[in-house]
C-alpha cells in the first residue's frame, strides 16, 4: 500500500482518492478511510524526509502533497458526506431504509448509539466521529429526526477536521519515529482503532442503566 501511494503522493490523484473514500465512508462504512487518509499522511511525510536527506534541488517540493491541505481535504468530504446523508435522511424513503436494513454494522451501530447521541446532542457528534459507523448514526439520525441544519452541521464540521487532524497526525508520527514502513502504519492505524473503541465505549456509556442505591434493611435488637 505504502508503495503505490508514495507513487500517488506526487500527484494531486491522492486528494481525490481520499476525498471520495471519506465522503462515500458515511455510506459505506466498511471502507477504509482512516487507514487511506493515515497511510497517505505516512507516505507523504516519508518522501518529505526523503527529500530533506537529498537535498530540495533533486526533489521539487511542489512533488510532495501538503499535509495541511490532506487535512483539509479529508475534512471537507467529512462533512460533504455527512450533509447528503443528513438531506437524504431529512427527506426519508423507502429506499434509505432497506439501505440502512441490508448493512449489519450500520443496523448494529444504531441501535447502540442512537439513544446516547440523541441525549448527548453536540458532543456526542465529534466523539461518534471516531466509533465505528457513529458518523452513518449521527448523520442519518439528525436528518431522521428534522434537526436544523444550524444545529448539525458546525458540530459536524468539529467533528471532521478533529477526526482528520488525528488521522494524519498519525500518520505523520509513525513515519517520523518508524520511517515510511508497514510497521509505522500499522501502529498509527492501531491507534486509531483505539479511539474508535474508547468513543464506542463513551457513547454507550449514557444508555446504561443507572444502579439505584437500595436502602439498607433496620435488623430489629
Amino acid at each position: 500500500m505504502l508503495e503505490s501511494l508514495g507513487s500517488l503522493t506526487a500527484t494531486p490523484w491522492i486528494y481525490v482518492i481520499v476525498g471520495l473514500s471519506v465522503l462515500l465512508d458515511v455510506f459505506l462504512p466498511v471502507l477504509p478511510s482512516g487507514v487511506l487518509v493515515i497511510a497517505a499522511a505516512a507516505a507523504a511525510a516519508g518522501t518529505s524526509t526523503a527529500a530533506d536527506a537529498v537535498g530540495a534541488t533533486q526533489v521539487p517540493p511542489a512533488d510532495v502533497p501538503d499535509l495541511l491541505a490532506l487535512t483539509l481535504c479529508a475534512a471537507t468530504a467529512s462533512v460533504l458526506g455527512d450533509l447528503v446523508a443528513y438531506r437524504l435522511a431529512w427527506r426519508g424513503g423507502e429506499r434509505l431504509d432497506r439501505a440502512i436494513a441490508r448493512s449489519r454494522r450500520l443496523t448494529a451501530a444504531q441501535a447502540k448509539l442512537g439513544t446516547a447521541l440523541m441525549r448527548g446532542g453536540g458532543p456526542l457528534v465529534v466523539i461518534a466521529r471516531f466509533a465505528p459507523a457513529g458518523r452513518s448514526v449521527v448523520s442519518i439520525g439528525a436528518g431522521a429526526t428534522h434537526r436544523r441544519a444550524k444545529e448539525f452541521l458546525p458540530w459536524s464540521a468539529l467533528a471532521g477536521l478533529t477526526w482528520a487532524a488525528y488521522s494524519v497526525g498519525l500518520g505523520w508520527l509513525g513515519s517520523q519515529w518508524m520511517g515510511a514502513s508497514w510497521l509505522g502504519t500499522a501502529v498509527s492505524v492501531a491507534a486509531l482503532f483505539a479511539a474508535g473503541a474508547a468513543a464506542a465505549y463513551a457513547l454507550r456509556r449514557p444508555v446504561e442503566a443507572p444502579v439505584t442505591a437500595t436502602a439498607p434493611t433496620e435488623t430489629g435488637s
